[in-house]
């Protein structure tokens, strides 16, 4: 699902149903020997993924570590990134010759709980929400959530600094073609000064793309 809004060159593998013999890689077992089962399963999950998309870029199925903030450790010449909900885990990834780097996040096609929204937005996109919210059919604040979360995922490998939810702001666009109720584009402003470390321009802004498919929203961002 995830492939369909990404560009050529990036190389995308999911699971929707977990393999009940998936076994994690020898490298990996250290890191996840205290953990309880459902994180197990999301971290051998995701980094199964992670391998099979190695596999469609001609890179050997490598250990993939685990840095101090929890964030995965690619190799060499390599970005990428996981995310894994309920039913559903991918991995997206891309030599960095080609793209600077790459955020994703999926998320049930459920409404926020109680409460999440105030201190995950802006007034400002709440103010779209309340606009736009009635008679979408969509769940637009989990949306928002998505790719808040895919717009940090993006930026951290960049900056090695924190991102806040209200260090950006993010709006949408709805694609014609989806009816008003498939997917679309998103823009996130950012609000904080964007300087890298890996020699490139500062970073200003993020564009992504979204669909809601099986159940489930997802959200991409690709940076050349």
């Amino acid at each position: 699902m995830i492939g369909r809004i990404l560009p050529s060159g990036v190389a995308a593998a999911e699971l929707l149903a977990y393999p009940e013999d998936l076994k994690p890689h020898p490298g990996e077992e250290h890191l996840i020997t205290k953990a309880v089962e459902k994180r197990r399963r999301d971290f051998i999950g995701a980094r199964y993924c992670a391998r099979q998309a190695l596999a469609q870029l001609g890179e050997p199925a490598v250990a993939i570590g685990k840095a101090d903030d929890g964030a995965p450790v690619w190799p060499r010449g390599i970005v990428g990134s996981l995310t894994h909900t309920e039913g559903y885990k991918a991995a997206v990834l891309a030599h960095k010759l080609r793209f600077r780097s790459v955020g994703i996040d999926a998320e049930p096609h459920a409404e926020l709980p109680d409460g999440v929204l105030d201190s995950v937005s802006l007034p400002a996109e709440r103010e779209w929400l309340a606009a736009a919210l009635p008679g979408t059919g969509l769940h637009l604040d989990r949306l928002l959530f998505c790719a808040k979360e895919a717009t940090y995922k993006t930026w951290r490998p960049l900056t090695g600094r924190w991102l806040g939810f209200e260090d950006a702001h993010i709006t949408f666009t709805v694609d014609e073609e989806s009816g008003g109720s498939g997917g679309g584009t998103f823009h996130s402003e950012l609000l904080i000064p964007g300087n890298t470390t890996d020699g490139g321009s500062p970073l200003k802004s993020f564009d992504g793309r979204w669909i809601v498919a099986d159940g489930l929203i997802l959200t991409a961002i690709v940076e050349a």
